[in-house]
């Protein structure tokens, strides 16, 4: 290291406090296992790392065994604790050990730094702590319900959080402690699904919590290739592989999709091309054709709630997830954003949850007078003239313990069989913790949600049971109801009955009589009777 004269001495000490990563590649070293004491030549992602430490108060980091993280956060310790004042770092371990070799990695550091760059003296100096007279102190504590709870924290680390036990709890309580302006990061490999870091890392990649998220795979290490991978990983199953290099949280018990599928869906997964709406969580994969037909199913919560309202719009042309959102909105609101994504996507075909708050998302559906609400058939026999939608119909999709299973056997069959797409990661997130209880129902893991799995539920029922959505068909579907009155039919609603081709309508379309015998006509003469399901073939003879 060159010598500097009082004058670079102050330009070098200004040029590390404003750029931690210069300050590692000049100044630090680090204990290497087999070649001792090192230069800190920090890696791209690594670098990368720290921009995001620095532009956010709060990070998130899945990553993949030995990518030198934790090597890392040491170092950006020593930085904010040697040329900030008052700084009080924490970091919480998995137990007492590891604690230790964290500040043992911090005194290496602080050791290996020439004297004139220590701006303070060090005035306490333990097995799991070091304290500078400037005030500033860097503290590593094992795994405890109370720690760091009466502690102002300036900067929290939670070192392989998803092996700390109780971490919740741990969390639900040393929050206040950085809630006035203090910063966080929390590392760690998968530890499979269920925990609090998972769910904080799930919530921080949709754009739920405060958190930024930064995923780090085996191969963002620029030294590692397929060779390395292949050699590394030969010894293990896939479901270690997920988990250690893959940061793939591998799911346990038995899911609701078989694995295949699972990794299938991981597979699809694409970033947005916008996040639209007020909280940016309308996440668009694509745009709306004006050729194109769309289906908008959704699942309605109270918006203040642990559960959230969602959509999803589906191209019928296409079956692929174009649109999506999941936040938590009341339920008027929330159908102002249906109406405004609806009437985007060529005034899509709305179907929510009628279910509880759901209904107060379609009155107000109703009062926007959005032009295409699904409505489903009550109970009942036609012994004359057809009965309008305001006495006869109800707008959208009763989920109950019959229906329910229905349209989530319809959403397993179309993913297992690859005929609907979905780019989501939320989505994708949502399924992998959706798995079987002891009582065989398929619902969320305790701690998590499904509202997404039951918004898209609803939506490939109603896209597999429906068929097209053009005008044309709706005056099909007003025929056959006009057939069915003639015939004295009973109509009984059933998820398998409920959403077939005469069970959709816009809001003004289904009694226009005239309409509807014009319609009957064609369908009598038209060439085309493969269209015609066989349940109706009596309508032409």
């Amino acid at each position: 290291m060159a010598k500097y004269n009082k004058q670079l001495q102050v330009k070098e000490i200004v040029k590390c406090g404003k750029d931690p990563n210069y300050f590692f590649k000049n100044y630090l070293k680090i204990q290497h296992p087999v070649r001792g004491l090192i230069p800190f030549e920090t890696y791209p992602f690594q670098d990368e790392c720290v921009d995001n430490f620095l532009d956010h108060r709060f990070n998130i980091v899945l990553k993949s065994r030995q990518l030198g993280l934790s090597t890392l956060v040491a170092a950006y310790a020593v930085w904010m604790a040697i040329f900030q004042r008052e700084k009080n770092i924490l970091i919480i371990a998995t137990k007492l050990t590891v604690a230790q070799n964290f500040i043992t990695k911090v005194k290496t550091m602080i050791k290996s730094l020439p004297k004139w760059m220590l701006l303070a003296d060090i005035v306490e100096n333990n097995k799991q702590k070091i304290r500078f007279s400037h005030g500033s102190e860097i503290k590593a504590v094992p795994t405890s319900e109370d720690a760091g709870r009466s502690e102002a924290l300036s900067l929290l680390i939670v070192d392989e959080a998803a092996f700390v036990r109780n971490f919740d709890t741990i969390w639900t309580g040393i929050y206040p402690t950085i809630s006035t302006g203090g910063r966080v990061i929390i590392l760690s490999t998968p530890n499979g699904v269920g925990g609090q870091y998972h769910k904080l890392y799930v919530d921080a990649e949709s754009g739920l919590n405060e958190f930024n998220a930064i995923n780090l795979p085996w191969n963002v290490h620029p030294e590692r290739d397929d060779e390395w991978f292949e050699k590394t990983t030969r010894n293990m199953n896939k479901r270690q592989i997920a988990q250690e290099y893959l940061c793939d949280f591998a799911t346990s018990g038995e899911t609701f999709l078989d694995r295949n599928t699972i990794e299938w869906l991981r597979s699809t997964v694409q970033k947005p091309v916008e996040r639209a709406g007020e909280d940016r969580n309308v996440w668009i994969w694509k745009y709306p054709l004006s050729s194109h037909n769309y289906i908008l199913s959704a699942d309605v919560s109270r918006g203040d709630s642990k559960d959230y309202s969602t959509f999803h719009i589906i191209d019928t042309d296409s079956c692929e997830i174009v649109a999506e959102y999941k936040g938590k909105i009341r339920p008027d609101t929330f159908a102002e954003l249906i109406f405004e994504f609806g009437a985007k996507y060529n005034n899509a075909l709305v179907c929510p949850e009628n279910n509880s708050y759901g209904y107060a998302t379609i009155l107000k559906l109703q009062d926007l007078k959005y032009p295409r609400i699904y409505y489903r058939r009550k109970k009942q026999v036609y012994l004359g003239d057809y009965i309008p939608p305001s006495t006869a119909d109800i707008a959208g999709f009763n989920t109950n313990g019959k229906t329910r299973g229905t349209i989530l056997a319809k959403l397993e069959e179309m993913l297992r069989n690859r005929q609907i797409i979905s780019y989501s990661s939320r989505f994708y997130e949502e399924l992998k913790v959706f798995t079987w209880n002891s009582s065989g129902r398929a619902q969320a893991r305790n701690g998590f949600n499904d509202d997404l799995v039951m918004s898209l539920a609803i939506g490939t029922w109603l896209y597999d049971a429906s068929g097209d959505f053009t005008k044309s068909n709706e005056g099909l579907n007003n025929a056959m109801l006009e057939a069915m009155s003639k015939n004295q039919r009973t109509y009984s609603e059933t998820p398998g009955q409920a959403l077939t081709p005469m069970g959709v309508y816009a809001n003004s379309s289904p009694n226009r009589s005239s309409d509807r015998n014009n319609v009957k006509q064609d369908l009598i003469n038209t060439k085309n009777r493969s269209m015609i399901p066989q349940d109706f073939m009596w309508v032409i003879k």
